[in-house]
């Protein structure tokens, strides 16, 4: 038998299409009861005509049995209104069908009552009284599953959720709403799990709905960051690592937020927008990854309890060019054939730069003879084409531009702008100079791995701007320009 307390449209018109209930659906019903009415109004007339042939009796049987019709046949086009009134303002959304089941029962439970009282003149007050009774009892041992019932019908009005919704319906409980029935509402949970929510569960907690309005919801993970990392620059290397993080869309914008401070440090709130609450797991996880990559390599960790007592001096500033400077470019692999020591020695002769979020760095076109290795920040390479400007990559710690200008003197080939506040650090031809001098063999090398980054970012570049024009260089003529360049 189908479950009447489902969620279940009106039976379909020709071709699957909501039926098409009018006026004339409402003619038989009310034709039979006001004939029938009619007819059992005129108890004289039936009684004078049909006596003196079947005799009394049969007169007032029929009598009885017209007017028994004519409240049968109220309640039928009681019923009839019902489902002229739901297919007119429900076409859009199923309705509950247990809704308009209870209203069809009572409205014939009234016209047994009417018949029991007004046609066969039978006293109802007792079985009214027994009826409630019986109703009181039925009602205290079910109330628990009428309570869900008509919680269901409140749900069904408000809509707060939909099938295909992510909601919680109460704490730690979260799912897809599969199916809402009219005493429960069933889930599936990210973990392919389905849960069964009773309605009056649902209905007496906060509902939170992750899938409406519709534009997403704002997710977040929280960092801690020892109290001595200066909060604007705790800020600017997590606000990068979210920027440059590929699942995280760029609007609305994410942002950083001091969250509180802890006994263990400062505790920050990196927010970023997520579109769908199925991949909320994916994207925290993500954003995670890319801010614990970002804070290594600004030489920075994740604050932890501490239990010691210590003692020690003054922390030298992580910016120096001697310190974080000389780690970034010993994982530059266009410096891979130098030795530890001139490593230390380009380390010396950096200049450190701070740059605010939307200065650019370096300009298209523009003539220049130094080499930018960022530090923290995130920064957007914009290059200008068949006159439109086009987004062509972005760059995060760890990353290095402008080796064609340092080495060959080429003017810039892209504008890069500063996405957030960044700290690069540059280096320029003359402190690269006295040691090419001193190990020429080295321009061949560098000469290599800078063909190898040029096909690469030229491969990148194509398929970002597929209109533009980008010219093929060798490695012959790479160091012909270099040695060249650097009179070698």
């Amino acid at each position: 038998m189908p479950d009447s307390s489902r969620l279940a449209p009106l039976p379909a018109g020709p071709g699957g299409a909501p039926p098409r209930l009018g006026l004339r659906h409402l003619l038989a019903p009310a034709l039979l009861t006001l004939g029938a009415a009619g007819l059992a109004g005129q108890r004289s007339w039936l009684s004078g005509h049909i006596t003196p042939i079947a005799g009394s009796m049969v007169a007032d049987t029929l009598a009885s049995l017209l007017a028994a019709v004519a409240w049968l046949g109220a309640a039928w086009l009681g019923s009839r209104i019902i489902d002229l009134v739901v297919a007119r303002h429900a076409r859009a959304t199923p309705m509950p069908r247990l809704l308009t089941d209870l209203l069809r029962a009572l409205l014939y439970g009234l016209a047994v009552l009417g018949i029991l009282a007004f046609v066969l003149g039978q006293p109802v007050t007792g079985l009214v009284a027994t009826s409630g009774v019986v109703i009181a009892v039925l009602g205290f041992a079910l109330r628990n599953m009428i309570a869900d019932i008509f919680s269901g019908i409140a749900l069904n009005v408000e809509h707060p959720y939909r099938i295909g919704d992510w909601v919680e319906l109460t704490p730690g409980v979260t799912g897809r709403v599969d199916e809402i029935n009219w005493r429960a509402t069933r889930l599936v949970t990210l973990d392919g799990t389905a849960l069964v929510v009773p309605n009056g569960l649902a209905a007496g907690n906060r509902i939170t709905n992750y899938s409406q309005p519709g534009s997403g919801f704002r997710a977040g993970v929280p960092v801690i960051l020892d109290t001595e990392v200066p909060v604007a620059r705790a800020k600017r290397i997590i606000l990068s690592a979210i920027v440059c993080c590929d699942a995280v869309p760029t609007e609305p914008r994410p942002d950083v937020v001091v969250e509180s401070i802890t006994l263990n440090g400062v505790a920050y709130q990196a927010r970023f927008w997520v579109a769908d609450y199925s991949r909320l797991a994916a994207t925290r996880d993500a954003v995670a990854t890319t801010i614990l990559e970002h804070l290594a390599r600004a030489g920075l960790e994740p604050a932890s309890p501490k239990q010691e007592m210590r003692r020690r001096r003054a922390p030298t500033p992580v910016c120096s060019a001697n310190g974080l400077g000389r780690d970034l470019l010993s994982h530059v692999d266009l410096f891979a054939a130098f030795r530890p020591e001139e490593i230390a020695e380009l380390a010396s002769g950096m200049h450190l730069r701070h740059i605010a979020a939307g200065e650019a760095v370096v300009r298209q076109d523009e003539t220049g003879t130094s080499l930018f290795l960022v530090a923290e920040g995130a920064l957007d390479v914009r290059g200008a084409f068949g006159g439109r400007t086009l987004l062509l990559d972005h760059m995060g710690p760890g990353d290095v531009f402008g080796e064609m200008s340092l080495l060959t003197g080429q003017p810039r080939s892209a504008s890069v702008i500063a996405n957030t506040d960044a700290v690069v650090y540059e280096l320029d031809k003359d402190t690269l100079d006295p040691i090419l001098r001193r190990r020429p063999e080295l321009a061949a090398r560098l000469a290599d791995l800078m063909g190898l980054r040029q096909r690469r970012n030229d491969a990148h570049r194509r398929a970002s701007a597929p209109t533009a024009v980008i010219q093929a260089t060798t490695e012959h003529d790479l160091l012909a320009r270099l040695k060249t360049f650097f009179s070698l």
